[in-house]
Parts: C-alpha cells; structure tokens; sequence
C-alpha cells in the first residue's frame, strides 16, 4: 500500500488592536522555539477542529486575547513557508481589545503600526502582513 504524505493545515492570525497610546495596530509575538524571531500568532489545527476554532484558540493560547474573526485573508501553501515541514496556512484578520499578554509560544509579545515593522518575520509573515496592509489600502481608498 502507498503511503501518502500531506501537508500540514496551521492557522496564523492578524489581530487589529487599539494600543495604550491609541494607535491601532497589530499584534506580533517574539517565538519561544524554533524558528525563532517575531511572527504572527498562530499554529497547528488540531484533529477535528475547524479553521476559526483553532485561530480563536491560537490567539488566546499565545496573546490571552479573546478575538473577535472578522475575514478570511488568504490561504499561503508555499512549500518552503516552514522550514520545519510542509504547511498550509490560512489567514485570518481579527479584532481584539485589552492588554495582550505573552503566553504559551510566545516569549515576547508586542503591538506594532505597519510602520514599526520594518525587521524579518518569521516563516512568509512579511509577505502576509503585505498582502493584509495592500487590501487595506485598496479597501480604504479604492
């Protein structure tokens, strides 16, 4: 028998948030593992879990925020987006108010304006967050 292998579905999360100065911006965590470095929120679907659990679980689980899961952004499957395996993941944007905290994966937590981010993510996040800030544009002025 042929043994088939898949990749791996993961959800990441671009979390709208107002700041204590009043700037909105997003949320990012610095990673406690492996590939280490600032990213989105986000992780493995767990077996039997939908796509929006698992992001509403993922942002609690790494930010303590309760999201809010407003559009789907998009779906990125690049092979090499992980450089630990194969990984499909699927984009939400989320609203959230309060404080986040860092919790389980995230060592560092942070709320960044577009501008402030000008540094690598990891794993394809600069060109997700990209992608979110030109529909963002587009939406607001086209």
């Amino acid at each position: 028998m042929k043994k088939y292998r898949n990749p791996v579905p993961t959800v990441d999360i671009i979390i709208e948030i107002k700041r204590e100065d009043g700037c909105e911006g997003i949320v990012l965590i610095k990673r406690k593992n492996s590939p280490h470095g600032w990213a989105l929120p986000g992780g493995f679907v767990d077996y039997g879990e939908s796509l929006e659990k698992a992001a509403v679980r993922e942002a609690k689980e790494e930010t303590s925020l309760d999201v809010e899961l407003l559009y789907q952004l998009h779906t990125y499957s690049d092979p090499k987006r992980d450089p630990r395996q194969h990984t499909i993941s699927t984009v939400y944007v989320a609203r959230a108010s309060g404080k986040p905290k860092a919790e389980d994966d995230a060592q560092e937590i942070g709320v960044f304006t577009k501008e402030e981010v000008s540094f690598r993510l990891a794993f394809d996040h600069n060109k997700i967050l990209e992608d979110y800030f030109e529909r963002k544009k587009r939406k607001n002025y086209g």
